[in-house]
């Protein structure tokens, strides 16, 4: 496990990052809310590695971050109600539910329909979707059903022997709290809000 500080160079960062997730591997990374765990969301070992990795649940779907929404049309359906709303919070703490297109194998929506997207507001994750050309898991990394840390060491901590299996860690030093994501799925050209976080609901409604 390599442990590589942000403040040293974006640059290198994102380099290694970019060649830990093409071979298969798992990063830990910050994001504009929590540290994320990293993997190549359409890269089903590896994905399976972020759910051992968290003891999570396989039925539940894990979401992805891209570079933009043109980069997301590729794996899902943008519709206008999701225009409307990225043109308003993304990049930022937004996760979108699209109608997935066939490039999205089943197992990795855990069969369901949709793909989340996220686009955050942080440099280091929108170079790295660029530099990496595909999307990548955006789950939090703690251990299901666990509070998610701020800072890498006490995520360590808590994902105890399970940590081993991280190839590498993006360290941005302790994280400023916040909550998650804000999900809202957007298939069928409807909006609902399927999960309230960094965003409330009050300023998502004049969008939806």
């Amino acid at each position: 496990m390599e442990n590589i500080s942000l403040e040293k160079s974006l640059k290198e960062c994102v380099e290694k990052a970019a060649v830990v997730l093409e071979r298969g591997g798992v990063i830990l990374y910050p994001t504009d809310t929590l540290y994320g765990l990293g993997a190549d969301s359409l890269n089903k070992e590896a994905l399976e590695k972020i759910y051992a990795i968290k003891g999570r649940d396989e039925g539940k779907p894990i979401h992805s971050i891209v570079a933009s929404l043109d980069a997301a049309s590729a794996y899902g359906e943008v519709s206008a109600a999701a225009r409307t709303l990225a043109d308003a919070f993304l990049p930022g703490p937004l996760t979108l539910l699209l109608q997935k297109k066939e490039s999205v194998p089943e197992w990795a929506v855990s069969g369901f329909q949709t793909f989340g997207i996220r686009i955050p507001n942080n440099i280091f994750c929108i170079e790295l979707a660029k530099a990496f050309g595909k999307p990548y898991t955006a789950t939090s990394a703690n251990k299901s059903g666990m509070v998610p840390q701020r800072s890498v060491e006490a995520i360590l901590s808590q994902l105890g022997e399970s940590a081993d299996r991280i190839d590498l860690i993006i360290d941005a030093g302790e994280l400023p709290e916040s909550l998650p994501s804000t999900v809202v799925t957007v298939e069928s050209g409807q909006a609902a809000v399927v999960r309230e976080g960094a965003i409330p609901k009050i300023k998502l409604a004049r969008y939806m």
